[in-house]
């Protein structure tokens, strides 16, 4: 690593690291940055004539990681490097030697992304990674939706709203939103299949989606009652533990309710990977107009937050 310029250096006697601090040390140990990068170098622009080189890939990556991170816009992040110490030590950034990539270079870098669909490839490197170390997908699949609000209001440029994007009721109360589908494997709680649709999708509709076809266990709330053929048909050697379902003229027995509350200390777990996503890294409204650009988001979000989860395990290990 380069010597930093007087412009990085500290001289703060008296200072300590910041949560953020540790959390983005924490990070850049557990990325796989020499995979992730290997997946999208064959699509990345390369330096031709005399023009300004390309941003390094690397780091452009580590800005898009921020962004996933802290919930930053294009613009957002520009800012935030200019003025967080914290963040350009974790792109390796010197103001003394360099500008900050301006927000067009950050934009068509996701552009690109989005273009190849290089979300479900990330993904799939971060789960191979993480297989090497021992955390691999076992036999169990819990599998659960959650609601991503979109804006209401139509006061925008071609004055509706988000086409994609529809309403959905959840108890007494309408949503205008699109609805992130995972799949969690039991024992390690990390995500192993992700998908997105509009929000009026029933959650049972997405359920082949959901399993990778060696679970032996499928748990579910509600939603994916009466869902037992399909479970047999994309995972034949699993046993469905969906939860039973009340009707208006057939209320659950004592029987049924007991063992809905075992099934659900094991469903719960798929609540830690939703607490991530839309609490931890800030994503419980949508980034963008149309469903393309927000499964993108949602992919690399997932294959992050596997790393987040693990990342206890992983440092053990290192």
């Amino acid at each position: 690593m380069p010597q930093q310029t007087l412009a990085e250096g500290s001289f703060e006697q008296y200072r300590k690291p910041t949560r953020r601090e540790r959390f983005l040390d924490e990070m850049t140990r557990v990325v796989p940055w020499a995979d992730l990068v290997a997946a999208i170098e064959p699509v990345y622009p390369k330096a031709e004539g005399a023009g300004r080189p390309p941003v390094g890939v690397e780091r452009l990556l580590r800005l898009h990681c921020l962004q996933q991170w802290f919930t930053l816009s294009d613009p957002a992040v520009e800012e935030a490097l200019y003025d967080s110490r914290a963040m350009r030590q974790f792109v390796s950034m010197d103001l003394g030697r360099e500008p900050v990539p301006d927000e067009t270079t950050i934009c068509k870098f996701r552009h690109l992304l989005e273009a190849h669909q290089l979300g479900a490839q990330l993904v799939a490197r971060i789960g191979e990674h993480l297989a090497t170390h021992g955390l691999q997908v076992n036999q169990g699949t819990i599998v659960d939706a959650t609601i991503i609000s979109a804006p209401r209001s139509t006061k925008n440029r071609t004055k509706e709203r988000d086409p994609e994007m529809h309403q959905t009721k959840k108890g007494t109360q309408w949503y205008f939103s699109m609805k992130a589908h995972i799949g969690v494997d039991s024992q390690t709680t990390l995500i192993h299949s992700v998908a997105a649709t509009a929000a009026n999708v029933h959650d049972s509709q997405v359920l082949p989606e959901l399993l990778h076809g060696q679970e032996t266990r499928v748990w579910g709330d509600a939603a994916y009652s009466g869902q037992r053929e399909v479970i047999q048909q994309h995972a034949p050697k699993a046993k469905s533990f969906i939860q039973a379902k009340a009707y208006r003229y057939r209320s659950l027995s004592e029987e049924e309710r007991a063992r809905n509350r075992t099934k659900s200390k094991i469903r719960a777990k798929v609540e830690h990977a939703f607490l991530v996503i839309k609490r931890i890294f800030g994503w419980a409204n949508v980034r963008y107009r149309g469903l393309a650009k927000n499964t993108h988001w949602l992919q690399i979000s997932c294959g992050l937050a596997n790393l987040y989860v693990a990342r206890r395990r992983l440092l053990a290990g290192v």
